[in-house]
């Protein structure tokens, strides 16, 4: 049985801290036996939640011998992390503990420093307080969630479910992730059969867009080697004005929107075929299969082959 820490901090968001709660709480194995044991934690007894006040059973010592730690939202992210809290969580990492953070949570991991020149996501809200306040950390708000190996991180409340869920997939397997997803009324797959763990498109290009039949042409075209003046020839316009035009309806360049398009198309072909890492690498358009597994790991947190045996 794994155990799993929940930190109750201070102005915690309660659903960001029910949520794992619930999920770990109500999960079985196959036989019937709980998956998990779940402490909730806190520095002091209780535990402002805004309209209520919580009282945990365990204090930061609950965290030592504990597989998983999940730091929940709180209503003032940028606050200052107590000096017990910090030490208790890099000792916790220190340790080789999985460490996980929900929505604003992602403030305190980057605060003890264990986020440091990794990828990570927040609430939306707040990408721009946590890129700003840590410049060393990647921030990418447009994911669920990151899954850097022992440090995870999720958006918004709703993405923190789907992070649970993706941890006790790692942990136990699809079908006891499905049942825990079943038991929160919550899809494990996402619309199109695309698992949970996935690259959402930027800023949706309004209808109508100039850019509509080129973005359809880059998606029949995936798997070919395009430079940006092929793209800006097929567009009609100078690079430079594909840029900008590219910039202000999606929020990112032209190369960039290819790359994650690629990805998302490997990552179903990972997920639906058993063609080779090399193959499939060919097929959405990479020149080498070095190529592809650096853009995968860096767009996803896993390897093609870890994803591939994930969520397969």
């Amino acid at each position: 049985m794994h155990t799993v820490a929940v930190i109750a901090l201070g102005k915690v968001i309660p659903f960001d801290l029910a949520t794992p709660i619930e999920v770990f709480s109500r999960t079985r194995l196959p036989d019937g036996r709980p998956g998990y044991q779940v402490r909730v934690c806190a520095e002091e007894p209780e535990v402002d939640a805004g309209t209520f006040t919580i009282r945990a059973r365990w204090g930061l010592e609950g965290l030592k011998g504990a597989d998983t730690v999940i730091v929940p939202g709180t209503a003032e992210p940028e606050a200052p992390v107590t000096p017990a809290v910090r030490t208790a969580l890099r000792e916790a990492a220190a340790g080789g503990t999985r460490i996980a953070s929900i929505c604003t949570g992602t403030f305190v991991l980057a605060a003890c420093g264990l986020l440091d020149g990794l990828r990570a996501t927040t609430h939306w809200l707040a990408k721009d307080s946590l890129a700003a306040g840590y410049p060393d950390i990647d921030v990418d708000p447009d994911v669920l969630y990151v899954d850097n190996g022992q440090i995870l991180t999720s958006a918004g409340a709703a993405a923190g479910l789907d992070l649970c869920l993706h941890m006790i997939r790692r942990d136990y397997g699809s079908a006891v992730a499905a049942d825990a997803a079943r038991l929160s009324v919550m899809p494990l797959e996402r619309e199109g059969g695309q698992a949970q763990f996935i690259v959402h498109d930027h800023t949706p290009t309004p209808k109508g867009s100039a850019l509509e039949p080129l973005l359809a042409w880059l998606r029949d075209n995936i798997g070919r080697d395009l430079t940006l003046d092929e793209i800006a020839e097929r567009a009609g316009v100078s690079s430079r004005t594909l840029i900008r035009r590219f910039r202000e309806q999606t929020g990112t360049t032209p190369l960039q929107w290819l790359h994650r398009a690629r990805v998302r198309q490997a990552q179903h072909l990972l997920e639906t075929t058993q063609h080779s890492v090399e193959r499939i690498g060919s097929q959405v358009g990479f020149g080498s299969p070095t190529a592809f597994r650096d853009r995968f790991k860096r767009t996803t947190g896993l390897s093609p082959g870890a994803y591939r045996r994930a969520f397969t």
